[in-house]
């Protein structure tokens, strides 16, 4: 099932398009013909502002036509084509900071109805290495922003904060993947982060074809006791099924992802992020008379698009 404001924006639409088209069919034809018999009888024809004062379309008809194309065209673009997501948590940094606005591309893995999220067709295949928004799998209701580490098949190890990965074995294939080492090589620090006071140490990484910056807590142990365990293998190990998906964030120490969870299935998915569009500051003291949502400033430097 779609999230709350998708049925709602489709059921406005619909209720919309509906007192439109029972305007059109039944009460339109109405009003024509009484003004057809007051032009014959007058003998002249009568211009707009006399014929609506004779025949004047009803208030919600009127409001209904007006507002259905809008909600119509808003529908087809958020449904099937782009959708706009804001980032809530610091999972993602520092890729994606609390306060971005993002635009996640719909039609990147399947279209879907934006009722019951049926699958129509499928249009792409999720990749590694790609930043996908998806229903949180223990609450569908919930959207959940993360990185695909994983796709069907790949064994997956985050064992002492490294990552390792076996990239699933492809059918024909001569010789499979063997298990290797996600390198990744400190960054230099122009812009750090903090986790409360520790500050956090920057790498860059790459998955897949996509290379992008990490944050470790140097001051956290590893968690592995919290983890997600699959049966037929280690704490720290996990063997993506098909049909599923491996996500993590990118602020390794501070994002609940598949690691503590579990996979995310296919149905669960929404799109792929593009965009950073609109990025706020909200630094606001608690002493200041504006309220806490009211941004601090605009961070112009992070618009553009996401790796």
């Amino acid at each position: 099932m779609a999230n709350f404001y998708s049925i709602l924006l489709t059921l406005v639409t619909i209720a919309a398009g509906l007192v439109w088209l029972y305007d059109a069919k039944f009460k339109k034809p109405a009003r024509l013909t009484r003004i057809a018999e007051e032009e014959q009888r007058l003998q002249q024809q009568l211009d707009e502002e006399a014929r609506e004062r004779l025949a004047p379309q009803g208030r919600v008809a009127e409001f209904a036509q007006s507002v259905f194309p809008i909600l119509f065209i808003i529908l087809i673009v958020r449904s099937f084509f782009y959708e706009p997501f804001r980032i809530p948590s610091a999972s993602m940094m520092p890729t994606m900071l609390a306060g971005d606005f993002i635009l996640v591309q719909k039609y990147s893995y399947s279209i879907r109805d934006p009722l019951f999220r049926t699958e129509l067709f499928a249009t792409g295949t999720p990749k590694r290495g790609e930043i996908a928004v998806f229903k949180y799998p223990v609450n569908p209701q919930v959207d959940f922003i993360k990185r695909i580490i994983g796709t069907p098949g790949d064994r997956i190890i985050y064992r002492n904060k490294t990552l390792y990965l076996e990239p699933a074995c492809v059918e024909q294939s001569a010789e499979c993947p063997q298990l290797q080492v996600i390198e990744r090589d400190v960054r230099p620090q122009d812009e750090v982060y903090f986790s409360r006071s520790t500050p956090l140490v920057r790498y860059r990484e790459q998955i897949g074809t996509v290379e992008h910056d990490i944050l470790i807590d140097p001051t956290v142990a590893p968690r592995t006791a919290y983890f997600y365990q699959q049966a037929g293998t280690a704490p720290d190990e996990w063997i993506v099924p098909e049909g599923h998906y491996f996500f993590m964030g990118d602020n390794r120490d501070n994002s609940e992802d598949s690691r503590y969870w579990g996979f995310v299935p296919q149905d669960n998915l929404v799109g792929r992020a593009t965009f950073i569009w609109m990025s706020f500051e909200m630094n606001r003291d608690a002493s200041s008379w504006l309220p806490q949502w009211v941004p601090t400033s605009i961070r112009w430097n992070r618009l553009g698009s996401v790796e």
